[in-house]
């Protein structure tokens, strides 16, 4: 009897998730595994919600945004009578290795469970936020700054084509990533992250000089974990005289047809997800650091802030620093 395993999805879903699910079907028939889906995260689990998957199931989803087979945040999963009723369907079925799809706070709760039931897992870090310690890439991430990269592009036609200022807020929970790479990649005359303080007030007498010499619009990145898009909005207004307007990105950054790197790293993240459990790493959380996977702990993964690499943090210092720039 072939030995089984299964895969779910936890937390907010990423583009790159359904390469990942395709990945997974194919890889475990050919290491002769019965593969099976557990629908809408830790909830399918506790509510039994747990398919067999064959290649009919993957057909055509690789282009596709999001999780075919649904993603969750789930409270129930944090109480032990949960999680008990969601390792006894796992063990109903002879299944007793998972690959989750997720963040730090997914990987937490895997790692209590296997604590509990013994039923092995392997962590896939996926979150548009990349805010995943141990881990300078994670599922989703390259989409997400593609989508962002074209909103911010016509965002600046239409700033340039008004004379505005335009402050652009991308996600990012309480991480500065995405707002950070995007500004430096688009151009952006301010960036503002929790990663880097900022006043902006710093800039005044900068863009004066430049409004002075012709500059009439401007275009602000701010990450969400500032909380003060409008605020910032309002500075360009009062103290600029510059007309402005506020671009909330939202849940744009997670759809999309997923990148080539995102199929490409899902591919090889299933991979080594696969490869570990069969070779016995019971709960362990697959990495990319610079250019290679490796394996860590939850406590080296789930237990310590992400921090962004210092080489970027540095370039983006450097780049919007007030007095760099240029009157």
């Amino acid at each position: 009897m072939k030995q089984k395993i299964a895969i779910l999805c936890s937390g907010g879903d990423v583009s790159g998730m359904n390469p990942a699910l395709k990945r997974f079907v194919e890889y475990a028939y050919a290491r002769d595994l019965q593969p099976y889906f557990v629908h809408n995260g830790f909830e399918g689990l506790i509510d039994n919600n747990i398919t067999p998957a064959d290649y009919h199931d993957v057909a055509g989803i690789i282009t596709r945004g999001g999780t075919k087979i649904g993603s969750a945040r789930s409270k129930r999963f944090m109480e032990e009578s949960f999680r008990a009723v969601a390792a006894d369907n796992l063990k109903s079925r002879g299944i007793d290795r998972l690959i989750v799809l997720g963040g730090d706070g997914s990987f937490r709760g895997m790692e209590r469970f296997y604590a509990e039931t013994g039923i092995a897992f392997c962590g896939i870090p996926s979150t548009i936020d990349n805010d995943i310690n141990g881990t300078d890439y994670c599922l989703g991430v390259d989409t997400a700054l593609g989508v962002i990269k074209n909103a911010i592009d016509q965002i600046r036609d239409t700033a340039s084509s008004f004379r505005r200022a335009f402050v652009i807020e991308t996600m990012g929970r309480n991480c500065g990533y995405l707002a950070l790479v995007s500004a430096i990649t688009s151009g952006a005359e301010v960036c503002l992250i929790p990663e880097i303080p900022i006043n902006i007030n710093d800039y005044k007498g900068c863009f004066q000089s430049q409004i002075s010499k012709g500059r009439d619009y401007f275009i602000a990145i701010v990450s969400e974990a500032l909380q003060n898009s409008a605020e910032i909005s309002l500075w360009f207004e009062k103290e600029l005289g510059i007309e402005s307007r506020v671009s909330v990105l939202g849940h744009i950054q997670r759809g999309g047809n997923p990148s080539v790197y995102d199929r490409l790293m899902a591919y090889r993240f299933v991979t080594y997800a696969i490869d570990a459990l069969l070779e016995g790493k019971s709960h362990s959380v697959i990495c990319y650091t610079k250019s290679h996977f490796t394996f860590k702990t939850i406590d080296e993964v789930a237990l310590h802030p992400y921090k962004i690499d210092e080489e970027l943090l540095t370039l983006g210092r450097e780049q919007f620093a007030p007095s760099h720039c240029q009157m």
